[in-house]
């Protein structure tokens, strides 16, 4: 039902990335990173990609009423209630709208030629009094860890969430191979995951910069698969729509 959700998201216009992923027997996650408020994208949501929430509806317990098209209200009401908030939240261009940036795309004529990739890692964290101090250590460190992954260069959006059963999800797009981002984003942000290991059940060596394969091995075993992963602008990395951006506010500026 993927082509479905896709079609839809490109019609809403406001999400840069979207997908599902199953977080244990009991729980499917819907993740995506979008513009505006939760409740206007919800709303079209069941509009444009009602089918697709009614088929998860089936299977959930305490499901809102279906079809969803034709109580949107309360769908957006359910979506809201079991909405999970990020700890912090990263983009590489906070200021760019995804019509924006396709908008600039288009004009420019630039197609991307990368390729894109989901990062959905989960990390049981070892207590309830554990998983509290991973939170407030992340809090903490938000603008740190913003200036860290601006660092890396590669990361789109990425979120630290809290989930169920004192887990702690990881979620980001990027650029590139699977081990050149793991290698950029332990050279600059390793630190974190340091300090987040000391809480994690069953952590690989640390620290890991020094132990990079490992750290590797351990972000691949820990990585779940997504369901149906939806690209705004496909192709398109960080640096292509960073230039796009200078390149537009050096338009602006020549005409102002």
């Amino acid at each position: 039902m993927m082509p479905g959700m896709f079609q839809a998201a490109d019609s809403i216009g406001r999400i840069h990335y979207s997908r599902f992923t199953v977080l244990s027997e009991k729980t499917l996650l819907f993740l995506g990173d979008f513009d505006g408020e939760l409740s206007a994208l919800m709303a079209d949501l069941a509009k444009l990609a009602g089918p697709v929430f009614d088929t998860i509806f089936q299977h959930v317990n305490n499901s809102p009423p279906t079809p969803v098209a034709s109580n949107v209200k309360a769908f957006v009401d359910w979506t809201a209630s079991h909405l999970v908030h990020a700890v912090n939240i990263y983009t590489a261009y906070p200021d760019a709208t995804a019509k924006e940036i396709k908008a600039m795309a288009s004009a420019a004529d630039v197609s991307g030629v990368g390729e894109l990739r989901p990062f959905l890692v989960i990390l049981p964290i070892k207590s309830k009094l554990a998983f509290i101090a991973v939170q407030l250590l992340l809090r903490a460190r938000g603008r740190g860890t913003t200036k860290d992954l601006n660092k890396v260069g590669t990361p789109h959006f990425a979120q630290f969430v809290p989930l169920e059963d004192n887990q702690l999800g990881f979620f980001t797009v990027y650029d590139g191979s699977f081990d050149k981002y793991i290698a950029d984003f332990t050279k600059n942000i390793g630190e974190v995951f340091d300090l987040i290991f000391k809480f994690t059940k069953n952590p690989p060596p640390s620290p890991c910069r020094k132990h990079l394969q490992e750290f590797i091995d351990f972000a691949a075993g820990a990585n779940r698969a997504p369901i149906g992963f939806y690209q705004a602008y496909p192709g398109l990395s960080v640096q292509d729509i960073h230039a796009l951006i200078a390149d537009r506010k050096s338009e602006l500026a020549a005409v102002g």
